[in-house]
């Protein structure tokens, strides 16, 4: 259980009501998670997660297979589990191969210099409180990621930070049903595997 209580539609605060009813359509089960259920608890709380999500669904740029592989990678990078598998959900769901959803989590290669200079830039500025070397960034800029792009990637460490930091604050626990968590299992019991 965790620390804060969870709502529904209809039980949450009535400044969340309306908020919790559009973070659905952001869900990887197209259902309330319990992060947003216990995010109602405060409007303000949730109102601040659904407002990053908008600003990126609404003003981003990045293509729709770049922006959960940035999430995945900051995941990775901050290393909440509950957060790894939603962004690994979100991930296969756009495209990415389990063996590459892994790769981000993980911080490897994709095969594509591209994703993996962008990636790299946001999973060393979550895993050092936003700060990127030059190499790191200048490498992203040298295959062909402008400024626009590179600040927009910010939004997206913040908005998994964000989440990921209060999964951890509230004790959220993790509620993907069984077939997204245990395909992003199944991806990491055979990556390990072949590590070994």
């Amino acid at each position: 259980m965790g620390r804060i209580p969870n709502h529904t539609i209809h039980d949450a605060p009535e400044a969340s009501r309306s908020l919790l009813e559009g973070t659905v359509q952001f869900s990887p089960t197209g259902n309330l998670l319990n992060l947003h259920a216990q995010m109602a608890h405060s409007p303000a709380v949730l109102a601040a997660y659904v407002s990053i999500r908008q600003a990126t669904g609404t003003y981003g740029t990045l293509d729709l297979r770049t922006r959960p592989a940035l999430m995945l990678a900051t995941a990775g990078a901050v290393g909440n589990a509950y957060t790894e598998t939603i962004t690994s959900a979100l991930a296969l769901r756009s495209g990415w191969s389990q063996a590459e959803a892994l790769a981000l989590r993980d911080g490897r290669s994709v095969g594509d210099e591209k994703t993996d200079a962008l990636t790299a830039v946001v999973r060393e500025g979550a895993a050092h409180a936003g700060r990127v070397s030059d190499l790191t960034w200048e490498r992203a800029v040298a295959v062909g990621w402008d400024s626009e792009q590179l600040a927009e990637a910010f939004a997206y460490i913040g908005l998994t930070v964000f989440t990921a930091y209060f999964l951890n604050y509230a004790q959220t626990p993790a509620d993907l049903p069984a077939e997204v968590a245990g395909a992003v299992a199944a991806a990491g019991a055979v990556a390990a595997a072949g590590r070994e």
